[in-house]
């Protein structure tokens, strides 16, 4: 009954996509920015719209606090994106640029919909460094939109024993976000100067 009334109040309130954030243009040569996928790798299944994955929050913070601009980039079903930015900030996710499917042919074809989404953000200046994401459709969109393999990163969906995908396209299999903290801090590049 509980997940009924759930569904319910998201049908009713998120009846229309949810307008995507403009892109803006990097405000310096060579802007950095960091890709998350939401459903399945913000959370722990892509059904689990509600909850987050332990420490997510506190990984896209460490790029955020590093000076990289966070892009939260989705093709979650239109009905169900009303909520997002409320629980992006109640569950301790720093600000960032959302961008989520406008039509249901971008739900149904997610990596050109993702492929698109990206290449804006590349003729707006910014370079994507890093990009996160569970599913095949992230990451061809990834690799597609020019993003270094060594810097894409998969995450295992919860009760799955693989990450989706062809390994081909990804780096690691990250079993969940806090084995990845001790990466973020001490291997990615600071772009904030240091005094």
């Amino acid at each position: 009954m509980r997940y009924l009334i759930i569904l319910l109040v998201f049908t009713l309130s998120g009846c229309c996509a949810l307008r995507p954030d403009e892109i803006p243009t990097a405000p310096k040569k060579q802007a950095l920015a960091v890709v998350f996928d939401i459903d399945g790798t913000l959370t722990p299944k892509v059904i689990s719209v509600s909850q987050a994955r332990t420490d997510a929050a506190k990984a896209v913070r460490l790029f955020a606090d590093k000076g990289y601009k966070i892009i939260y980039l989705s093709a979650r079903v239109i009905w169900l994106q009303a909520g997002v930015p409320d629980w992006l900030k109640e569950n301790g996710f720093p600000d960032g640029n959302i961008q989520l499917s406008q039509t249901n042919e971008d739900h149904s074809r997610p990596d050109e919909f993702k492929v698109r989404v990206l290449k804006s953000f590349i003729d707006h200046g910014w370079t994507l460094q890093y990009a996160y994401g569970d599913s095949a459709t992230d990451f061809k969109a990834y690799v597609a939109a020019g993003i270094p393999k060594k810097h894409i990163f998969a995450l295992l969906r919860d009760g799955e024993t693989q990450c989706e995908g062809d390994s081909t396209y990804w780096n690691a299999c990250l079993n969940g976000w806090t084995e990845h903290l001790d990466f973020v801090a001490e291997s990615v590049q600071s772009l904030k100067p240091s005094y």
